[in-house]
């Protein structure tokens, strides 16, 4: 190994600030040497205490094997965990702080199975070559506090750049889903990836195959939560990797042509992002259904795209054929429920709102859009500004007020009705008594014909309900 990098008086108090107020690194150091063993604050957590960035989870490296280092620190965590054992982590709590301290390692791909071959290292060394980026292949020992930086990270911290520590070849062999890491590194960290690196993306994009769904996921998830999105899902696109399991987004960089003038769906797309980006950190933080959706609201055009005679461009129903293949999409990316039906349905919504501002909205359909929305009506507000993306000032400018104004008609309604929870003026139970029939599929139908009249017609008072439902049930050949 070189000798310790030397750093800045600034940067030395910077780490050793950061050790000084984390009384729990180096009581923890201090059990390790006791015992005989390295212990060292490594990757992620040396970038960005660094960054001025560090949160309250602490990465650490030891040649203590995941035995040993669980009866190191039982009886001194407040709890322990072993879900990474396999991979030789073991996890403790102290102090509101989460440490994952793993055993130096070497492990790489054997170029076929689908997750890492994990191989303990002997040194410090051997844990930081095999690290993905020179940024995240940096050390400080604890107690000791000796700063180890052998590939530049420190140099490349400054200078804002993603390398590898060795040849980008090697490393991503070793592990291809390092090359979606450096992605999401460029959107998280806003750094610039070193052309060599882009240039093995290109060069192996195809081996991201070898990757199991769930790990592509995650990384990609992260990508799309990071400050600057948009670097990350251009570098995908540019580099052949969003082919291996997004192939949608680079297809919608659709034909436009003098005989078909059309907006650039790809370009149109990434300004939504970035538009949801602004709408979702300002209210407290990344938002992944809102960027997913931002991202696959018209997904659906290139399966749609007609000329017409004249030469316009058309993209009918493109919202709900987007909306089947988001559902496709992010099944097979393997992401949750809890994540996939909301983006679906937002992207067959996305369009509901357009035709507002010409006045032809009723209270009626005023109501539907809230219903039809649901808990997701906020994220529909922001998915809808954040469409758009004229350059046209004054088309921009009326699209913003069109849009305050349905808001404030929501509000108006809201205030004189709750829109959150629409129901039938009549519940189950006064059907049921009403009809003098039991419960079944006559109640379920009554039920559904009185909540379209609530939509339709606003509140009924109670005589008024019990009329229409007596009204359908004469025409529907239940009562004489």
């Amino acid at each position: 190994m070189s000798p310790s990098t030397p750093l800045s008086e600034a940067q030395r108090n910077a780490v050793t600030e950061l050790l000084r107020v984390s009384l729990v690194a180096d009581e923890l150091g201090r059990r390790f040497a006791k015992a005989g063993h390295e212990l060292h604050l490594v990757g992620g957590s040396v970038r960005d205490a660094l960054l001025g960035r560090l949160g309250d989870d602490l990465d650490f490296c030891t040649d203590a094997h995941p035995d040993e280092t669980l009866r190191l620190v039982k009886g001194w965590a407040e709890a322990t965990w072993e879900t990474g054992r396999e991979f030789g982590t073991i996890g403790a709590q102290r102090s509101g702080l989460r440490l994952e301290i793993t055993t130096y390692r070497a492990e790489s791909y054997d170029g076929v199975s689908r997750n890492p071959q994990v191989q303990y290292g002997t040194s410090l060394h051997d844990d930081l070559v095999r690290r993905d980026f020179t940024v995240n292949a940096m050390a400080v020992s604890l107690p000791g506090h000796e700063f180890a930086d052998p590939f530049g990270g420190l140099r490349d911290l400054a200078a804002r750049v993603i390398r590898t520590p060795g040849t980008p070849q090697q490393s991503f062999g070793d592990d291809p889903l390092r090359m979606l890491r450096a992605a999401r590194f460029a959107a998280q960290l806003r750094f610039d990836v070193e052309p060599s690196v882009v240039e093995a993306m290109e060069r192996m994009s195809a081996d991201l195959q070898r990757i199991t769904a769930e790990r592509i996921r995650d990384e990609f998830s992260k990508l799309m939560l990071g400050a600057d999105p948009v670097t990350g899902l251009r570098l995908l696109v540019d580099t052949g990797l969003a082919d291996q399991f997004l192939p949608e987004l680079a297809g919608l960089k659709l034909e436009i042509d003098e005989h078909a003038q059309h907006k650039d769906v790809y370009e149109h797309t990434l300004k939504v992002v970035a538009n949801a980006v602004g709408f979702d950190t300002a209210d407290g933080g990344p938002d992944l259904v809102l960027r997913l959706a931002a991202l696959l609201h018209d997904i659906g055009k290139p399966a749609t795209k007609a000329v017409g005679a004249d030469g316009g461009v058309s993209f009918h129903h493109h919202e709900m054929v987007g909306a089947r293949l988001a559902k496709s999409r992010l099944k097979l990316m393997k992401f949750p429920k809890d994540v996939i039906t909301p983006v679906v349905q937002l992207v067959a919504l996305h369009l509901r709102f357009y035709g507002y501002g010409r006045g032809e909205w009723t209270d009626s359909a005023v109501r539907r859009y809230v219903t039809d929305a649901a808990e997701q009506l906020s994220r529909l507000h922001k998915l809808t500004r954040s469409d758009c993306t004229t350059r046209n000032k004054r088309k921009a400018a009326q699209l913003a007020a069109d849009y305050d104004a349905l808001e404030q008609r929501i509000a108006q309604l809201q205030e004189a009705e709750d829109l959150a929870r629409v129901r039938p003026d009549l519940d189950g139970n006064a059907i049921m008594e009403l009809l003098g029939v039991p419960p079944g599929p006559i109640v379920g139908r009554a039920w559904k014909h009185l909540k379209e009249l609530r939509l339709e017609r606003g509140p009924l008072d109670r005589d008024e309900a019990e009329a229409e439902l007596q009204r359908w049930a004469r025409s529907e050949g239940l009562i004489p």
